[in-house]
């Protein structure tokens, strides 16, 4: 007699092998990335290709050479489609039916997009991307906005021109390019990349660099600046102030503002573990004091909090307090009440994120030539690559959630396809199951009413 409770066991399933198949090659060209036509057809509707040409590009001194645009093209189709490097830049090169969807007679290989950068000096980069970045964010509606400045590391394995030994907190004594970047935190763009050496601090060149972003967003105001402890510096500080630009910048901790937190007594609890306060704060240099904005954290009740120790007990009045807390604070010219400095402040944490994902999705930091302003050109490029694949978020996906470029490659532009062509149109087959049809198809309808200047409040 069968016992009743095995008669409740799920039967083992049969193992089914793969069916037995011979394999035949076609002669049809087909790409893997059939999806990327929706991004050609947004750059198309916004004139991409006639803005590009007229920024002032290097021409090519051989007519043999690769049209500029084909190749800035390349390297966004690469970089969308997963190339983490120059060599990568080859997916481009042999995908046959990409090449004749955008109208190449072939494509380029990855050397191409080498020799053709190295025409870029400083003075090229700073026309070309002057006049693309004024022109993208000219089209874009929106004033107003927060413009948070960070910098990165970015390890360097050769001796490739401005790699130097500079503050690598992961890999300490590597050679790195220390890249500064502004971003527009409304929208989730970038605004403004510029490559430095490995040696330099966050706030090097910060003030011309400040000066060329604002360039860039011509006519726009900015209504607030955010920027971490690196740039905790007098100069910064009175350049904002006398160009009106409202400011909270993460305070640089030393003895005087150590002693400062451990001694003050009139903390607001906000929340259970969490703590704040204010006071003015006058430096040595400082022609003024400033408001400094306070802020402890109980680490036993909150383990994760930001803000760092201070590990002088002599610096506290109160012994107890000795490793208790992790403190952050900030200097503003803001009126706001504290707790609001401090949550607008912790909105720049986004910047984080996106440098992660130039870094993890776009491979920004692999782009790399022996040319330094060769590989800050092809930092620009890639940047902008991101600002239109953030543009097409907003404006043609639309979601709540912001989808990385990882789950935008999967999503849409990993999709089979192959060109026909009927008596009087090309037309692009796509293998997309039945399920998926339908968003790609949303998507396509929304191109043929897409147009710039693009009003971002629709977002």
């Amino acid at each position: 007699m069968i016992h009743k409770y095995l008669l409740t066991l799920p039967r083992k399933k049969e193992y089914t092998p793969m069916r037995n198949c011979d394999i035949k090659f076609v002669n049809k060209e087909i790409t893997p990335f059939g999806g990327l036509s929706l991004f050609f057809k947004m750059l198309e509707k916004c004139h991409f290709e006639e803005h590009v040409m007229q920024s002032g590009l290097p021409l090519q001194g051989s007519n043999r050479g690769y049209k500029p645009i084909q190749l800035i093209l390349g390297l966004f189709a690469g970089v969308w489609c997963g190339a983490s490097c120059f060599g990568h830049l080859d997916v481009v090169r042999y995908d046959a039916a990409l090449c004749d969807l955008l109208g190449w007679e072939r494509g380029a290989d990855h050397r191409a997009y080498q020799r053709y950068l190295n025409k870029f000096s400083q003075a090229v980069n700073q026309r070309v991307f002057g006049n693309l970045f004024r022109w993208f964010f000219s089209e874009l509606k929106f004033d107003n906005y927060t413009l948070d400045f960070d910098s990165t590391v970015m390890v360097r394995e050769g001796s490739q021109e401005g790699a130097a030994k500079g503050y690598n907190p992961k890999r300490p004594g590597r050679l790195s390019h220390h890249p500064l970047l502004a971003f527009v935190s409304d929208v989730r763009m970038i605004a403004n990349y510029w490559l430095r050496p490995g040696n330099t601090s966050a706030s090097t060149n910060y003030l011309s660099f400040l000066e060329d972003t604002l360039s860039k967003l011509e006519g726009k105001r900015v209504g607030l600046v955010r920027m971490d402890s690196g740039f905790f510096a007098k100069e910064i500080l009175d350049y904002l102030e006398m160009k009106g630009l409202h400011y909270i910048i993460a305070c640089r901790f030393n003895n005087r503002i150590k002693y400062s937190l451990t001694h003050e007594r009139k903390w607001i609890e906000l929340t259970d573990g969490l703590e704040i306060s204010e006071t003015i704060y006058q430096a040595n240099g400082w022609e003024k004091p400033r408001r400094i904005v306070m802020v402890r954290q109980e680490i036993d009740k909150r383990p994760k909090a930001a803000g760092k120790q201070i590990k002088q007990l002599e610096l506290f009045e109160d012994e107890q307090d000795f490793g208790k807390y992790r403190y952050s604070c900030f200097v503003t010219d803001l009126d706001l009440p504290a707790k609001i400095v401090y949550d607008s402040y912790r909105g720049r944490a986004d910047s984080e994120n996106r440098i992660k994902e130039l870094k993890n999705d776009f491979s920004i930091d692999d782009f790399v030539t022996n040319n330094f302003w060769a590989t800050e050109a092809c930092g620009n490029f890639i940047v902008m690559a991101y600002n239109f694949m953030s543009l097409f978020r907003h404006a043609l996906i639309n979601s709540n959630k912001k989808k990385f470029l990882k789950t935008i490659r999967y999503e849409l532009i990993s999709t089979p396809a192959y060109l026909g062509r009927t008596k009087d149109k090309h037309i692009l087959y796509l293998a997309r199951s039945l399920k998926t049809r339908q968003s790609f198809l949303s998507i396509w309808e929304k191109l043929k009413d897409f147009s710039l200047p693009y009003d971002t409040e629709k977002s």
